[in-house]
Protein backbone atom coordinates (compact mmCIF):
# COMPACT_ATOMS: atom_id res chain seq x y z
CA UNK A 1 0.00 0.00 0.00
CA UNK A 2 1.30 3.47 -1.08
CA UNK A 3 1.36 6.21 1.70
CA UNK A 4 0.93 9.86 0.77
CA UNK A 5 2.83 12.06 2.07
CA UNK A 6 0.28 13.14 5.08
CA UNK A 7 -0.04 9.83 6.09
CA UNK A 8 3.93 9.80 6.44
CA UNK A 9 3.64 12.48 8.49
CA UNK A 10 0.97 11.06 11.00
CA UNK A 11 2.93 7.74 11.11
CA UNK A 12 6.57 10.04 12.06
CA UNK A 13 4.24 12.12 14.80
CA UNK A 14 3.01 8.59 16.28
CA UNK A 15 6.74 7.36 16.08
CA UNK A 16 8.09 10.66 18.47
CA UNK A 17 5.29 10.67 20.67
CA UNK A 18 5.31 7.03 21.73
CA UNK A 19 9.17 7.33 21.91
CA UNK A 20 8.80 10.53 23.63
CA UNK A 21 6.58 9.04 26.37
CA UNK A 22 8.93 5.48 26.15
CA UNK A 23 11.51 4.80 28.78
CA UNK A 24 13.31 1.77 26.38
CA UNK A 25 13.33 0.19 23.09
CA UNK A 26 13.52 -3.09 22.49
CA UNK A 27 13.94 -4.53 18.61
CA UNK A 28 13.23 -7.71 17.06
CA UNK A 29 13.84 -9.57 13.53
CA UNK A 30 10.67 -10.25 12.62
CA UNK A 31 11.74 -12.73 9.69
CA UNK A 32 9.94 -16.17 9.25
CA UNK A 33 7.31 -15.26 12.08
CA UNK A 34 3.53 -16.08 11.65
CA UNK A 35 0.84 -13.60 12.02
CA UNK A 36 -0.73 -15.28 14.48
CA UNK A 37 2.60 -15.49 16.32
CA UNK A 38 2.62 -11.84 16.10
CA UNK A 39 -0.87 -11.25 17.16
CA UNK A 40 -0.41 -13.26 19.94
CA UNK A 41 2.41 -11.02 21.20
CA UNK A 42 0.40 -8.01 20.68
CA UNK A 43 -2.53 -9.18 22.50
CA UNK A 44 0.05 -9.92 25.54
CA UNK A 45 2.29 -6.46 25.05
CA UNK A 46 -1.23 -4.25 25.41
CA UNK A 47 -1.41 -6.10 28.93
CA UNK A 48 1.81 -4.69 30.62
CA UNK A 49 1.83 -1.91 29.09
CA UNK A 50 3.92 -2.24 25.89
CA UNK A 51 3.84 -0.62 22.50
CA UNK A 52 4.58 -2.57 19.30
CA UNK A 53 5.24 -0.85 16.02
CA UNK A 54 6.24 -2.14 13.10
CA UNK A 55 7.05 0.65 10.19
CA UNK A 56 9.72 1.52 7.48
CA UNK A 57 12.81 2.13 8.88
CA UNK A 58 12.90 5.82 7.18
CA UNK A 59 10.20 6.73 9.02
CA UNK A 60 11.27 5.32 11.97
CA UNK A 61 14.56 7.42 11.82
CA UNK A 62 12.58 10.25 11.37
CA UNK A 63 10.47 9.65 14.62
CA UNK A 64 13.14 8.80 16.73
CA UNK A 65 15.49 12.14 15.40
CA UNK A 66 15.74 14.48 18.52
CA UNK A 67 14.94 12.21 21.20
CA UNK A 68 16.77 9.50 23.98
CA UNK A 69 16.49 6.67 21.33
CA UNK A 70 18.15 8.32 18.13
CA UNK A 71 21.20 5.75 18.88
CA UNK A 72 18.47 3.03 17.55
CA UNK A 73 19.25 4.42 14.09
CA UNK A 74 22.62 2.21 14.04
CA UNK A 75 21.09 -1.05 14.42
CA UNK A 76 17.34 -0.43 12.42
CA UNK A 77 18.40 -2.79 9.55
CA UNK A 78 15.93 -4.94 8.06
CA UNK A 79 12.27 -5.40 8.95
CA UNK A 80 12.06 -5.13 12.40
CA UNK A 81 9.34 -4.86 15.58
CA UNK A 82 9.63 -2.58 17.92
CA UNK A 83 8.64 -2.61 21.19
CA UNK A 84 8.21 0.72 23.27
CA UNK A 85 7.94 0.05 27.24
CA UNK A 86 5.90 2.76 28.77
CA UNK A 87 5.36 1.86 31.95
CA UNK A 88 8.97 -0.05 33.15
CA UNK A 89 11.98 -0.20 31.45
CA UNK A 90 11.89 -3.82 31.43
CA UNK A 91 8.76 -4.82 30.30
CA UNK A 92 9.60 -5.07 26.11
CA UNK A 93 12.25 -6.72 27.28
CA UNK A 94 10.89 -9.29 29.20
CA UNK A 95 7.96 -9.88 26.70
CA UNK A 96 10.22 -10.18 23.95
CA UNK A 97 12.48 -12.78 25.36
CA UNK A 98 9.68 -14.54 26.95
CA UNK A 99 8.25 -14.81 23.29
CA UNK A 100 11.61 -15.67 21.55
CA UNK A 101 12.17 -18.74 24.02
CA UNK A 102 8.87 -20.13 22.84
CA UNK A 103 9.40 -19.26 18.97
CA UNK A 104 12.95 -20.02 17.54
CA UNK A 105 12.71 -17.49 14.98
CA UNK A 106 11.85 -14.77 17.00
CA UNK A 107 15.46 -12.78 17.33
CA UNK A 108 15.80 -9.95 19.23
CA UNK A 109 18.70 -7.38 17.94
CA UNK A 110 18.95 -5.00 20.76
CA UNK A 111 17.29 -2.39 23.07
CA UNK A 112 18.31 0.86 24.05
CA UNK A 113 18.17 2.27 27.47
CA UNK A 114 19.22 5.51 28.74
CA UNK A 115 20.63 6.62 25.75
CA UNK A 116 22.91 2.88 25.45
CA UNK A 117 22.75 0.43 22.75
CA UNK A 118 22.21 -2.97 24.59
CA UNK A 119 23.16 -5.86 22.17
CA UNK A 120 20.97 -9.20 21.97
CA UNK A 121 22.82 -10.57 24.77
CA UNK A 122 22.92 -8.07 27.47
CA UNK A 123 18.78 -7.83 26.70
CA UNK A 124 18.73 -10.21 30.26
CA UNK A 125 20.33 -7.33 32.29
CA UNK A 126 17.49 -4.68 30.92
CA UNK A 127 14.64 -7.71 31.49
CA UNK A 128 15.45 -8.31 34.78
CA UNK A 129 15.75 -4.63 36.81
CA UNK A 130 12.95 -4.97 39.66
CA UNK A 131 10.03 -2.98 39.93
CA UNK A 132 9.35 -0.96 42.58
CA UNK A 133 6.70 -3.04 44.32
CA UNK A 134 9.45 -6.06 43.89
CA UNK A 135 12.28 -3.91 45.71
CA UNK A 136 9.72 -2.96 48.56
CA UNK A 137 8.84 -6.87 48.78
CA UNK A 138 12.75 -7.67 49.23
CA UNK A 139 13.37 -5.25 51.63
CA UNK A 140 10.12 -6.56 53.62
CA UNK A 141 11.35 -10.06 53.65
CA UNK A 142 15.03 -9.10 54.24
CA UNK A 143 13.42 -6.97 57.27
CA UNK A 144 11.57 -9.77 58.83
CA UNK A 145 14.74 -12.13 58.95
CA UNK A 146 16.83 -9.73 59.96
CA UNK A 147 14.36 -9.26 63.23
CA UNK A 148 13.04 -13.08 63.40
CA UNK A 149 17.16 -14.26 63.63
CA UNK A 150 17.76 -12.25 67.02
CA UNK A 151 14.49 -12.55 68.22
CA UNK A 152 14.18 -16.24 67.66
CA UNK A 153 18.16 -16.75 69.20
CA UNK A 154 16.43 -15.04 72.52
CA UNK A 155 13.52 -17.46 72.92
CA UNK A 156 15.59 -20.11 72.49
CA UNK A 157 17.76 -18.96 75.21
CA UNK A 158 15.19 -18.44 77.28
CA UNK A 159 13.59 -22.04 76.88
CA UNK A 160 17.13 -23.54 77.72
CA UNK A 161 17.57 -21.33 80.78
CA UNK A 162 14.14 -22.77 82.05
CA UNK A 163 15.33 -26.13 81.38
Amino acid sequence: MMLNFQKKKEIVAEIHNTTKKALSIVLADLRDIKVNEITKLRALSRTIGVKIHVFKNTLTKLGIKNTQFECLKKILIGPMLIGYSIDHPRNAARLFREFSENNVNFKIVGAVFEKKILAAYDINTLADIPTYNEVLQRLIITIKEATLGPLMRILMSIAQNKK
